[in-house]
């Protein structure tokens, strides 16, 4: 009696535990369980840690609730400015109602994905192609409005959606690379002549400047020449001052007895007789209009050259 006793109860305990083995679930942290029983839903979904489900009548359904990263497929379409692009996205989502998640969409991932594929080529058609390629965030929120509207009812919840990639043919790629160095080079020239504007106006300032003070020229022209004789692989031709040229003329012009006619040396009528002496032909006397040498100003320096009495013409009567 006490045998068959105890192996009723080893026989109890034994079925205890396949019961309890084939009952027991767990539901992980990042999990939900939606419980059905003989196929109907049976309250509200069962949290993280040990449960149990009766087994053959109860069926339990483990929801992920993580952030799922959805890629978008490239998507073909022409912008409303006519260019034909591809663009590709991708899609963040998590569910928050997992019983909505089960019944009211067949498969939740499967139908974001097909959600975004049409929203993309929607929002392609609505923007223009400068739109796509600069203003990326607007698009975004759009697209994300787009897609969430309808997932709400699934208890799905987009977190945020964004466009990877745009693709544009090649012959596009040139005529934007082609417009891209003109632009660069238009603002190159402005900048240039911009330059210009301000050098010119402070040359004409030192132009003045050197005006008013014609040693400034001067100052101006040995550093020019310094600066020139720096390179040895150069040539460096040097214009001489006309008042240097004045200097050494009458240097050489002093006054002296004339060549051919040293003292003892016998004139062509002083040695002759004044009866054999010939007497010079008179000339007639004509109004001679006197005229005055001008002096010239020197081009390099910018000074009025000074008149040389050695090398002024003489006045005729």
């Amino acid at each position: 009696m006490i045998a068959e006793l105890v192996a009723a109860v080893a026989v109890a305990g034994g079925a205890s535990v396949v019961y309890l083995a084939a009952a027991a679930r767990v539901i992980k942290q990042y999990e939900r369980g939606v419980l059905f029983r003989l196929g109907r839903l049976r309250g509200e979904p069962r949290m993280p840690g040990l449960t149990l489900v009766i087994p053959v009548v109860d069926r339990l359904h483990k929801v992920n609730m993580q952030i799922v990263t959805l890629p978008v497929p490239a998507q073909e379409g022409i912008t409303r400015d006519n260019v034909t692009v591809r663009v590709d996205a991708v899609v963040y989502f998590r569910v928050v109602d997992a019983s909505s998640a089960l019944i009211k969409v067949e498969d939740y991932r499967f139908a974001v994905s097909q959600m975004a594929q049409t929203s993309l080529r929607s929002i392609i058609g609505k923007s223009d192609l400068d739109d796509l390629l600069s203003n990326r965030e607007k698009l975004n929120e759009g697209l994300e409005l787009m897609i969430d509207s309808p997932a709400v009812g699934w208890g799905v919840q987009i977190d945020r959606v964004e466009i990877k990639d745009v693709s544009l043919p090649d012959t596009m790629k040139r005529s934007m690379a082609r417009q891209a160095e003109a632009d660069r080079e238009r603002r190159a020239r402005i900048i240039n002549a911009d330059a210009e504007l301000q050098a010119s106006k402070k040359l004409a300032e030192a132009a003045q400047q050197m005006a008013d003070t014609p040693t400034a020229l001067q100052l101006r022209l040995l550093q020019t020449v310094m600066a020139v004789s720096a390179e040895k692989n150069s040539t460096l031709v040097l214009p001489i001052p006309v008042e240097l040229l004045h200097f050494l003329e009458r240097g050489n012009r002093e006054p002296g007895p004339p060549p051919g006619r040293e003292q003892g040396t016998p004139s062509d009528n002083g040695d002759r007789p004044a009866a054999q002496q010939r007497p010079a032909p008179a000339e007639p006397l004509e109004a001679v209009e006197t005229t005055e040498a001008v002096p010239l100003p020197d081009p390099l320096l910018g000074l009025d050259a000074a008149p040389d009495p050695a090398t002024a013409p003489p006045e005729r009567t």
